[in-house]
């Protein structure tokens, strides 16, 4: 099911800046068990992001209704898409403030993974292509997503499930669609996201139950050393939840004691 600003549609304009120019921003919600999960959570990231790019959406109430709509059509579990871009207007980047911005709100089938990703963990690689940095733009899901298209383009090996993409300065940020968490000498350690990456729903609610459950925890830059060095890698999402890593290129991890312990916490949190 898609709905376009409330109604039943699967086109937008052609001079939609969505389209144009990638000017708006995006939400990926997991649909289990009758719940949009976290989606409190969405709608004020989706919020935020529309204040950081300045789009003119004061449409909140519509949009839950909309959201409503779209998970009483769900038979199963799914995904729900949501995108807000800042509407439609003449051709040029100047954009006209008195634009109203377009809703899309879409379902989509749970993609398929196996079980195993869960309990074994999964292969990755390190993608060559720069996560690009832009203060302005890093913790936001805005429509530009050319840098992860490409990174997620240079492979087909079925057997690789997420590629880690890395700054300019040759530290890892994230991957190609999850955040990322590792333990070195005991201590769960994430990516900062202030040049670049994805501010993760999920991220953060791990960052939030680690810190209640005690765990000693850090935002700071990673380099390849350190994931060479780490103890156990694992990355997240809100589809996925989390994923243990069990092998880089050549180097192995085991799917270790905090992993294991986050993904039970996670689990029983409150979506």
């Amino acid at each position: 099911m898609i709905l376009v600003n409330g109604k039943a549609e699967d086109r937008i304009a052609i001079a939609d800046r969505g389209l144009q120019y990638g000017d708006g921003l995006f939400e990926t919600i997991a649909y289990r068990n009758g719940i949009a999960e976290f989606l409190q959570q969405h709608i004020e990231r989706l919020l935020l992001g529309c204040k950081r790019l300045r789009i003119n959406f004061n449409q909140v109430d519509l949009l839950k209704d909309e959201i409503t709509q779209i998970c009483d059509d769900l038979a199963d579990d799914g995904v729900i898409k949501i995108i807000i871009t800042r509407g439609s207007g003449g051709r040029g980047y100047l954009a006209n403030p008195d634009m109203v911005a377009t809703r899309i709100v879409s379902s989509h089938p749970l993609p398929s993974y196996s079980d195993d990703n869960a309990v074994k963990g999964v292969a990755v690689r390190f993608c060559q292509h720069i996560l690009s940095d832009n203060l302005q733009l890093a913790g936001i899901k805005h429509l530009n997503r050319l840098d992860q298209v490409l990174a997620r383009n240079e492979w087909t090996d079925s057997a690789i499930s997420e590629g880690l993409m890395s700054n300019a300065h040759g530290n890892i940020v994230e991957g190609t669609m999850s955040n990322l968490f590792m333990v070195l000498d005991n201590k769960l350690i994430t990516p900062l996201l202030t040049h670049a990456g994805i501010a993760g729903i999920v991220r953060a609610r791990l960052i939030t139950i680690a810190q209640d459950y005690g765990l000693e925890f850090e935002e700071r830059d990673i380099s390849r050393l350190d994931i060479n060095n780490a103890q156990e890698l694992f990355v997240c999402n809100s589809v996925i939840g989390i994923w243990p890593i069990r092998s880089i290129e050549t180097i192995s991890y085991p799917v270790g004691p905090i992993t294991q312990l986050l993904q039970m916490l996670l689990a029983k949190s409150p979506k």
